[in-house]
């Protein structure tokens, strides 16, 4: 079974992003091993709102060897080729991807609302949250409201020059 990752960063207060969804405060730390991370994930899961972000910075991070899931009830498949369009079933979506063989992992990249719908359906299997030193007072999130009570087990952490520190947990099943 593939794993599902989600990889993000958070302000010290919890937030994935500011007030009006601005992710400046996120410093670009040379020590962060993004070519590691990409060598492991095959495929990327994201919210429409974290997708446009990423349409209106350029386009495609991840490269093209990287499938990307754009998961969207307003979105049109037709209006964005280089992504597959989700309308509906998120969960069952996801379950298939995992079931997919070989071993390439998936990164949950954004989206807190998608974040919680897919843990409350047990398909991430760990949450992998670098936390900024910044407090932004509001914003969007870590898990919005009605996410559900999930308990984690700390596998491990990292410090970084920067001050940021990641904390990487496994998501446990759901009694």
């Amino acid at each position: 079974m593939r794993r599902v990752r989600y990889i993000v960063a958070a302000s010290l207060d919890g937030y994935i992003a500011g007030p009006n969804g601005e992710f400046d405060w996120i410093p670009n730390d040379p020590t962060v091993d993004f070519a590691g991370l990409f060598a492991e994930i095959d495929t990327v899961l994201l919210g429409r709102r974290t997708w446009e972000a990423t349409q209106q910075m350029g386009g495609n991070p991840w490269g093209k060897k990287m499938r990307v899931y754009v998961f969207s009830r307003t979105l049109r498949p037709e209006d964005h080729p280089k992504a597959t369009v989700v309308g509906d079933d998120a969960a069952a979506v996801v379950a298939a991807l995992r079931a997919e063989p070989g071993d390439g992992e998936i990164w949950l990249f954004g989206g807190g609302d998608l974040f919680s719908s897919l843990l409350a359906a047990g398909q991430v299997d760990s949450v992998e949250v670098t936390i900024v030193p910044v407090l932004l007072g509001g914003g969007l999130p870590l898990l919005p409201p009605g996410g559900g009570r999930t308990t984690l087990s700390l596998d491990r952490t990292h410090t970084y020059p920067s001050g940021m520190v990641s904390l990487i947990y496994s998501a446990q099943a759901a009694p």
